[in-house]
């Protein structure tokens, strides 16, 4: 499950690629929808991005944490919403789409293994199911989070990346923003997604929840 972390610089800074255009479309991340109530909380407009303020705080904040070096993910925690999850490595199905973790398991995130590892220079992104047949999944609820929250994610050197959210909004599958969502800020950044937003039986979900957020310390 990526122990091993001596791979080759080209790898360990691996630009999104292939994987940047797949993921420009919006496509879905989950197609395992399941009509449970109300469904799934969705961001409010209290937690979503102040694109006036974005760059500034990026830029503030750069080089106020230092990057840590290349390592696999392996745990992410978000205590606001009781998320305490092992990951696995995740790469592109035949399609050409990101995979998500196996939906049988809902306690389970996948991080994109030929992306950016979280807590290096760049920004990482962990996916999730919302759901399954069954009901709730690892990242149910992820649309509720606000900003300030912190997610923890542990990694295979030993180290754990600490991200404070600046940001939780839901885009549309068809107009999916991904160079906003993936885009290099100059800080290590992480980026949580699930599914979200409205849900049809026939077509599932039409958006993805997308969480921001920087890190601000590592142990």
């Amino acid at each position: 499950m990526g122990q091993d972390y001596t791979g080759s610089e080209s790898r360990r800074r691996s630009p999104w690629g292939v994987l940047a255009l797949v993921m420009l479309t919006g496509l879905a991340l989950v197609r395992n929808g399941v009509d449970i109530g109300m469904g799934p909380p969705q961001p409010a407009v209290a937690a979503g991005l102040d694109s006036r303020r974005l760059d500034q705080n990026s830029l503030s904040l750069n080089g106020t944490v230092e990057p840590l070096a290349y390592a696999p993910a392996s745990r992410i925690s978000v205590p606001a919403i009781r998320v305490d999850a092992p990951i696995v490595d995740v790469g592109l199905d035949p399609n050409g789409w990101i995979q998500a973790p196996p939906p049988q398991d809902t306690n389970l995130a996948g991080w994109y293994q030929n992306g950016i590892a979280p807590g290096q220079q760049g920004t990482a992104v962990i996916v999730g199911h919302v759901d399954n047949a069954g009901g709730p999944a690892v990242f149910y609820g992820l649309g509720s989070l606000r900003k300030g929250v912190h997610i923890e994610v542990a990694r295979y050197d030993g180290q754990t990346a600490v991200f404070e959210v600046y940001g939780v909004e839901v885009f549309s599958k068809q107009n999916f923003p991904g160079p906003r969502v993936y885009g290099d800020t100059g800080s290590p950044e992480l980026r949580v997604i699930t599914c979200g937003g409205g849900y049809s039986k026939v077509s599932g979900y039409d958006g993805n929840v997308v969480v921001f957020a920087r890190m601000i310390s590592s142990r």
